[in-house]
């Protein structure tokens, strides 16, 4: 099972309230402490904990946050030779605020994410050779994470785009997009729509599928996820557990997704599997922390029914 994410890294800062605070409030906030972030560390991370060889192509500063992130990445198996080290920014940074409801809101500094060129890309274009499936995600500059996929494409290889944070993608030519996986609310946003207009979630992926690829992948937290493509829809349903902390789970579903297809899974059965990943991921607070072997996603499929969460 080989995998390159194509990523970011953040700093979390992280702080807990009794409830999410309205527009121009400030709250007393508790429990602050300082984790990893990022879309990227947090895919790669998942992955390599459910036993997929992971590269990784990414920009970090030099600096105590990039130093943190790259011994992660070697305690985790991760391969770091895709990562450029930077004087000419620091880590990115996010702020989470997190209720005792498991929501939370997230703003993200990228930082030296936004440094990573179609340059690096190609000076580490093995680390894309090497992998079955290559996955990446929008806290890199929206252009150079399609030229890595399409890039990856012409290799070969699956590919994977995590549309988070979400962008307007319409108009654009995805064709060398194989997967997109959107929650509900980022694939209104990707096909220039606010988040809560009427149109039902078949209607949202048949506009997206318009951009050429090939498959809609959108997940519906505790509703599960809806597969579409241009033949169809079909819905796998998530498993029943009692949330903790939502953070990090789509990063988790995704890590999931890919490890799964890479390993030569079906597309439903690879969405199964990630839903128990990124359940499991829901038991315990933060991300990484929260982040579950092989053997333990197993043995949660065992013991725990499918079925709304």
């Amino acid at each position: 099972m080989k995998i390159c994410v194509i990523g970011s890294y953040a700093k979390a800062l992280v702080m807990t309230a009794d409830r999410i605070p309205l527009l121009g409030e400030t709250l007393i906030g508790y429990d602050y402490r300082e984790t990893y972030g990022g879309k990227g560390s947090d895919m790669a991370v998942q992955a390599a904990r459910l036993g997929a060889d992971v590269g990784y192509i990414g920009v970090v500063g030099n600096d105590t946050f990039g130093h943190e992130f790259l011994n992660l990445m070697k305690q985790e198996g991760v391969h770091t030779d895709g990562i450029l080290v930077t004087d000419e920014k620091p880590t990115g940074v996010g702020f989470i605020v997190k209720d005792v409801k498991a929501n939370n809101v997230i703003v993200v500094a990228m930082g030296a994410n936004e440094l990573i060129s179609e340059e690096i890309i190609e000076e580490h274009i093995d680390q894309i050779q090497a992998a079955d499936v290559v996955l990446a995600q929008l806290e890199i500059p929206v252009d150079i994470a399609l030229y890595a996929l399409k890039r990856a494409k012409e290799l070969g290889k699956t590919t994977i785009l995590n549309p988070a944070p979400a962008v307007k993608l319409t108009g654009r030519d995805l064709s060398f997009v194989d997967i997109i996986t959107p929650n509900e609310t980022e694939a209104r946003v990707t096909i220039g729509e606010f988040p809560d207009v009427e149109m039902t979630h078949r209607e949202v992926a048949l506009k997206l599928l318009e951009t050429g690829c090939g498959n809609v992948i959108m997940t519906l937290g505790g509703d599960g996820v809806d597969i579409h493509n241009r033949e169809g829809s079909s819905h796998v349903a998530s498993y029943q557990i009692e949330v903790v902390d939502s953070n990090g789970a789509g990063d988790s579903f995704n890590a999931g997704l890919t490890t799964a297809l890479a390993g030569g899974a079906d597309i439903e059965k690879a969405v199964a599997y990630a839903n128990a990943v990124a359940g499991l991921c829901c038991t315990k607070w933060e991300t990484v922390p929260s982040y579950h072997t092989a053997e333990e996603v197993d043995a949660f499929i065992r013991t725990h029914s499918i079925g709304q969460f």
